[in-house]
């Protein structure tokens, strides 16, 4: 039996979320599929019957899936997710969701230009002047790839009002 220090999820969490959430589904497609009948009618079965009993299906094998989970690793520890590979995971995601709040406040020209220098520059390990170059080339090339040539307007934030492109 191995100990839990340095993970951050176990086999038997994910097994039993993994059933939870699929069960939660199939119960969600079988309630939505009371709305339009799940019976017989007089010319054959009712739109809800068929997705009804596919979430019974799933239902009953997210069932399964969560007594096997429980029952096959409940006296051991098995690692799905450790410390290490849960910091590789935010340092990958962790930007880009920065990027996307960001890009909803401030536009998707100054989230690009926030988000390519802070990469190259915190993971990359680029210079200041060719991440910030890198940066800018990019956010005008895209402007004017979809703003100007294109003609689809993307995302703009108050720094672009500012600076008269809208």
């Amino acid at each position: 039996m191995r100990t839990t220090s340095g993970v951050l999820l176990t086999r038997l969490t994910m097994e039993v979320a993994t059933a939870l959430v699929t069960g939660l589904i199939g119960a969600t497609v079988c309630y939505g599929s009371l709305e339009f009948g799940i019976g017989w009618g007089d010319a054959g079965p009712q739109p809800g019957y068929f997705p009804f009993y596919v979430g019974l299906i799933v239902i009953i094998a997210s069932t399964v899936n969560l007594g096997f989970g429980i029952y096959h690793h409940r006296d051991r520890v098995e690692e799905f997710l450790t410390t290490e590979q849960g910091q590789r995971i935010l340092a990958f995601f962790g930007p880009m969701f920065l990027f996307v709040l960001v890009s909803s406040f401030l536009g998707l020209y100054v989230g690009m230009i926030l988000y390519l220098f802070s990469v190259m520059v915190f993971q990359g390990g680029y210079r200041l002047p060719k991440a910030l170059a890198v940066s800018l080339i990019t956010a005008i090339a895209n402007y004017f790839l979809f703003e100007v040539w294109f003609k689809v307007p993307l995302l703009k934030g108050p720094l672009e009002a500012l600076i008269g492109i809208h």
